[in-house]
């Protein structure tokens, strides 16, 4: 598929992708506070929404008054919660630091998710604190561990991202993990984009654990001067997009693709772009967010008419 047949396909705003596949995204790439977030999400003409921050908090640290208020406003304007993104694992938590965190962190969101009527939670599975790789592996696969039958025991499921982490960017550690721990609480987050920033190329990653994905970020990206990365909308870079939707789509994947543009707002770094202020990730961008949904649309409506699958 060219990138230009890609970006001229017509289809009506507020198209669906395939049956069983429902378009999403990360709130808080679209704006900092919640009415934000659900406008762009009203504009596209979209009902499911992936939290990560509210008012620039995750969600386990806003305070009980706010979520109980976000809570009712998301309700109230009919949206559904597909995944809530913790910082459980993530790149700000190596695997030397407090696990006492990521347990607290997993209690709280027991009870927000329940009340937000979802049960997916985003997991990594930790940097390596300088540690050496087989001393890291274990303390990642032990926590990994505990925290899966926490979360069995209270109806969460994790799925592990390809991100920041001990199986962040190898496929048959990502296998080990949801293989070796045996639990139906943990599978696999599949970012398309990652691969471009990590050195490994999306779609065959994603063939050899797709069986295991419960969850899907849409990103791209391209790779610029001194090996910089960029990111652009889906299906205009690097990152194997309209490969990825055709194995998900070959191998009956349901559920969501939750676009996470990173035009604007890239939580890991320490500047967003070339005007930000340093230390300050960004704030997201309303107009960037929908235009992006607006191409993912037109992008997963061609790959899915070309495989017979649209309706």
């Amino acid at each position: 598929m060219s990138t230009a047949s890609a970006e001229h396909t017509p289809v009506p705003a507020g198209g669906r992708p395939p049956s069983g596949v429902v378009p999403a995204g990360i709130g808080d790439e679209a704006a900092p506070d919640l009415p934000g977030q659900l406008a762009a999400l009203d504009d596209l003409g979209w009902r499911h929404l992936e939290l990560r921050t509210i008012g620039g908090l995750p969600i386990a640290r806003l305070d009980e008054a706010t979520f109980a208020h976000s809570a009712e406003r998301i309700r109230a304007a009919g949206v559904t919660v597909v995944c809530v993104a913790s910082k459980i694992g993530d790149w700000s938590r190596p695997v030397t630091g407090d696990f006492a965190l990521d347990l607290a962190e997993l209690d709280v969101l027991a009870r927000r998710c329940a009340v937000l009527g979802t049960r997916l939670v985003r997991v990594m599975s930790y940097p390596s604190g300088g540690l050496p790789e087989a001393e890291w592996g274990r303390r990642a696969r032990r926590r990994l561990r505990e925290l899966a039958r926490r979360a069995e025991d209270a109806g969460l499921l994790l799925a592990h991202e390809n991100c920041a982490g001990w199986a962040g960017d190898r496929a048959e550690r990502m296998l080990d993990l949801v293989t070796g721990v045996g639990s139906p609480a943990l599978r696999l987050l599949f970012d398309v984009g990652n691969g471009v920033a990590y050195g490994y190329p999306s779609a065959p990653m994603l063939a050899a654990v797709v069986q295991h994905v419960v969850h899907v970020h849409v990103k791209d990206a391209v790779t610029g001067p001194e090996g910089r990365v960029g990111f652009v909308p889906p299906g205009t870079g690097e990152a194997q997009v309209a490969k990825c939707l055709r194995l998900l789509l070959a191998h009956g994947y349901t559920g969501a693709l939750s676009i996470e543009p990173h035009l604007h707002l890239r939580p890991h770094l320490a500047a967003a772009s070339a005007d930000a202020v340093p230390g300050d990730p960004g704030r997201g961008d309303h107009a960037a967010f929908v235009a992006y949904g607006r191409a993912l649309e037109r992008l997963v409506a061609q790959v899915a008419a070309t495989a017979g699958e649209l309706r």
